[in-house]
């Protein structure tokens, strides 16, 4: 099943569970856009509550989702093993962090992450709910109250690397930051305390793909057979791996802690001044306060991010 559906099409699926998970990083809930209109019978997922797991000292930004918890949201939205769901958000627009744009970014996160926990049916409507409108689709207003599913969420179904297999990945094969240029050097960094990259990462802007060019996403990442991507804080990443499977490549593995993850734990940093890389305890770039610094030893493994090949949830099963 292609990962993108166009909005005419999307139209025509009759008995999709849509859902709405429009985002704003740092920003307010979006519920109050959904209760003033949404696609007709989706039900709203706050993004930060509901497709990521609770923020910790270790894991990043956006860490995964505990299983019982992503099942038993997912149930409460209507979902059963068998279902088709529609994921949408604002498609295009500004993202709000060092200038990337939004372009389905959260709809692509909540795609990898039911991907991940084993549901096959699933589509992100390309362009959101601006392609939906454009084409002159009906919204609603009323809140939908589904019947409750059955889904069986069972993680491990997309690979994902923790920071010690994402430092091993970089020296023997190739870890792409998707980051805006600048973050990667270490000019700025507008969120996490530590700017930088993992050393040994190449950058690859995410801006820079256009969801709806198969055939330059394709021309892209073809030359990246062994890449796994990494962000900020899993959510970029995903987006990126949603574009390299709408261009017909294999989904590639994700550091879904990222950035934000790989700073809290103490790694080596690289930037655009040296050769090398930096090592822990790491400096603020602002002079706050970073985050309790742990070595990536392997010992201290954040247990929400199951290493590369892995079939194990963040607690080894699904309650």
């Amino acid at each position: 099943m292609r990962p993108l559906i166009g909005a005419e099409a999307a139209a025509e699926l009759h008995g999709s569970v849509r859902l709405d998970v429009r985002w704003t990083l740092g920003g307010p809930s979006r519920d109050a856009d959904y209760a003033e209109g949404h696609l007709p019978g989706a039900v709203r997922l706050d993004f930060d509550r509901d497709v990521c797991g609770p923020v910790e000292t270790l894991g990043g930004r956006h860490p995964l989702p505990e299983p019982e918890a992503l099942q038993a949201v997912l149930r409460a939205a209507g979902i059963d093993d068998d279902s088709h769901v529609l994921v949408y958000d604002d498609g295009d627009g500004p993202f709000g962090d060092a200038g990337e744009p939004s372009i389905s970014l959260a709809a692509a996160r909540t795609w990898w992450t039911l991907r991940w926990a084993g549901i096959e049916q699933v589509q992100v409507l390309q362009g959101g709910i601006k392609a939906w409108t454009g084409a002159g689709l009906p919204l609603e207003a009323q809140t939908a109250d589904p019947k409750p599913g059955n889904v069986h969420v069972s993680p491990g179904h997309l690979p994902v690397l923790d920071a010690e297999s994402a430092a091993e990945w970089a020296e023997t094969r190739e870890l792409v930051d998707v980051r805006a240029p600048e973050r990667y050097r270490g000019e700025t960094e507008p969120i996490d305390p530590v700017a930088g990259h993992v050393p040994g990462a190449i950058n690859l802007f995410l801006g820079e793909d256009d969801l709806a060019d198969t055939d330059r996403l394709r021309e892209r990442y073809a030359s990246h057979p062994e890449a796994a991507y990494y962000c900020g804080s899993g959510v970029g990443a995903a987006r990126t791996a949603l574009a390299v499977t709408a261009a017909g490549l294999p989904t590639p593995p994700v550091y879904i802690g990222s950035w934000s993850d790989w700073v809290s734990r103490g790694g080596a940093v690289a930037t655009a001044l040296d050769d090398g890389a930096q090592t822990s305890p790491l400096e603020p770039i602002d002079g706050s306060q970073a985050s309790p610094q742990q070595p990536i030893d392997g010992s201290q493994a954040s247990p929400q991010q199951p290493i590369i090949g892995s079939q194990a949830s963040p607690k080894g099963e699904t309650r």
